[in-house]
């Protein structure tokens, strides 16, 4: 009995249908218009299974995506024209490569006939794609959709997660096929999870059992392989005292006692310090960024590395290891962890006391209670963090919002911080954050933005308009392009060149598009305001208006030595 024949767009529904797809990111356009005439019978009616959200511009797509995978841990999807629709997602899949997030981003190309004769909105996405994509596809034959798809979704969730290009020429959208069901969970030469040497576990273990100061470097990778509760074992057993990148912030709970800050140029300053004391120095799921090591060249010069990742072009990249354990760490954890002795190293952890007592004293307490002069970023965030709910998820921007942000929030339940990473994206922020409202529709959403950043991708505004997308919306305004002033300041002989920023009325932005907004000049208004936004149903924008010359400490500065921290400027 012959099937039924479908066209190559209807066949990318039920492929998406397949990967269990609920929510769109996207933008139409004239190339990718088959497959949006295929998505309306599919968004309405008896028929409906997803939810489309149109964006208001095609970066905007891809960062939603990213938002939503990074709280949901599934594979964001970006639906996008050709030409400059698809252009305009190279930023954010750049952003997702670099931070390793799973997104699918698929753009409609000219028909197979006009590659090459320069047609209307016609760009090589492969080759501009390949180098910032875990894989990069074209499309040209309806009845290789289905394969296609779920190769595609395989690839960027599996084994160090990524994004996927998948380029859909115009011919394959509208040619009929009878529509046959593909399961790609195999692809030759690609090895997502690699087989766990046992004797790499026994020579950590061995590192670990013998050590006096030990110290775990921890990542996102833990929280990309859902191994977060075999985290906790694994510090428990052996009381290792474990600092954590950016992006792993949530992969332990803030008030766990063997947590003893962030890593990197603006992390806490124990653990920056100690990097350069412990006698074994375990990297969970991280990739020895320069903004955690500083200077290569000094770094960790007296300790054992124990280097665990999943992806073995990491090993030895940055930073020289003397055990390598590559596997996923939700295999490899309790591996290690089995082999463990219960230890104590109370006196190690102690010496990280008075180091922090330095850091509360100069940088925290007056960055997060001030008793005079202009609004701090510190304690609008602190402010935030005490009044959010235990599962709220962070989101931030870039710049001085994030690393003040990402340094004072507070962190309880695994998957809650969103943030651009390894591309440090201005304008991540907000888009972001309304994927992360479609992932976790439940949890609030808090998302710090810079006056410069917010207006990156302001046109989002329109998005949770249409939406009513519930993000809580603070802006901190310093009419400056803060982080690059403080470089300025410090490093520029402050020659403020071209940081200063004219900013609009905000309020008026927000009336135009009907989301409630506050604004606070004086913190004596500030709990109040921040009650009223977290209450509040649906979106809110909060403006602080902030000293301008608010500067993030510690700091690392560029290039030098990790344990060479500022206190003050």
């Amino acid at each position: 009995m012959l099937k039924d024949k479908i066209t190559g767009s209807k066949a990318l529904m039920r492929a998406l249908q397949a990967e269990g797809v609920k929510t769109i990111f996207g933008y139409p356009g004239g190339s990718i218009m088959p497959v949006y005439d295929a998505l309306f019978d599919y968004t309405r009616g008896e028929k409906k299974c997803f939810d489309h959200i149109l964006v208001r511009h095609e970066q905007g797509a891809t960062h939603a995506a990213e938002g939503y995978a990074r709280v949901s841990g599934k594979v964001g999807v970006a639906l996008v024209t050709s030409g400059p629709g698809v252009t305009n997602t190279l930023t954010g899949i750049a952003d997702a490569m670099l931070d390793s997030t799973p997104i699918v981003v698929i753009a409609g190309q000219v028909p197979i006939s006009a590659l090459g004769t320069d047609a209307f909105q016609e760009v090589d996405l492969v080759g501009v794609s390949q180098p910032i994509s875990k894989w990069s596809y074209q499309i040209r034959r309806a009845e290789d959709v289905a394969w296609a798809v779920s190769r595609a979704f395989y690839i960027a969730r599996t084994g160090r997660p990524g994004p996927v290009v998948l380029d859909f020429a115009k011919n394959a959208q509208v040619e009929e096929i009878e529509y046959n069901p593909q399961k790609v969970d195999f692809v030759r030469s690609y090895v997502p999870y690699p087989k766990l040497e046992k004797e790499a576990v026994c020579q950590a273990a061995e590192l670990i059992n013998n050590a006096k100061k030990p110290l775990a470097l921890v990542g996102q990778g833990v929280e990309l392989g859902n191994a977060q509760n075999e985290l906790k074992a694994f510090l428990e057993k052996a009381d290792i005292p474990a600092g954590r990148t950016m992006l792993g912030l949530s992969a332990l709970p803030s008030n766990h006692p063997l947590n003893v800050g962030m890593l990197g140029m603006h992390g806490n300053y124990a653990v920056n310090l100690k990097e350069q004391e412990c006698d074994v120095l375990i990297a969970i799921g991280m990739r020895f960024s320069d903004r955690v090591t500083g200077n290569l060249k000094t770094y960790a010069k007296q300790a054992k590395i124990i280097h665990l990742d999943i992806d073995r072009s990491e090993i030895d990249k940055n930073v020289k290891t003397d055990v390598a354990v590559v596997a996923d760490c939700k295999e490899s954890l309790p591996a290690i962890t089995a082999l463990l002795k219960e230890n104590h190293h109370q006196e190690w952890r102690d010496s990280f006391k008075p180091l922090d007592e330095q850091e509360r004293v100069k940088v925290i307490e007056p960055a997060i209670h001030p008793k005079e002069g202009p609004l701090l970023m510190g304690e609008v965030v602190n402010t935030v963090a005490e009044q959010a709910p235990d599962d709220a998820i962070l989101v931030t921007d870039v710049g001085q919002n994030q690393l003040f942000a990402t340094r004072y929030f507070k962190y309880h339940h695994k998957r809650s911080i969103c943030t651009s990473g390894g591309l440090g994206t201005m304008g991540y922020g907000m888009p972001a954050a309304i994927g992360a409202t479609f992932a976790a529709p439940e949890r609030t959403v808090c998302c710090f933005m810079g006056d410069g950043g917010f207006q990156m991708c302001i046109e989002e505004l329109g998005t949770i308009m249409e939406q009513k997308a519930p993000v809580k919306m603070i802006v901190m305004n310093n009419h400056y392009l803060g982080n690059v002033r403080q470089w300025q300041d410090m490093f520029w002989l402050r020659r403020k060149s071209f940081t200063k920023m004219m900013n609009p009325d905000y309020s008026h932005i927000a009336q135009g598009y009907g989301i409630p907004y506050a604004v606070v000049t004086d913190r004596k208004d500030l709990a109040a305001a921040v009650e009223k936004m977290l209450v509040s149903d649906g979106p809110f924008i909060l403006e602080c208006a902030i000293k301008e010359e608010d500067n993030v400490l510690p700091m690392t500065p560029p290039g030098m030595d990790v344990d060479k921290m500022m206190l003050e400027i």
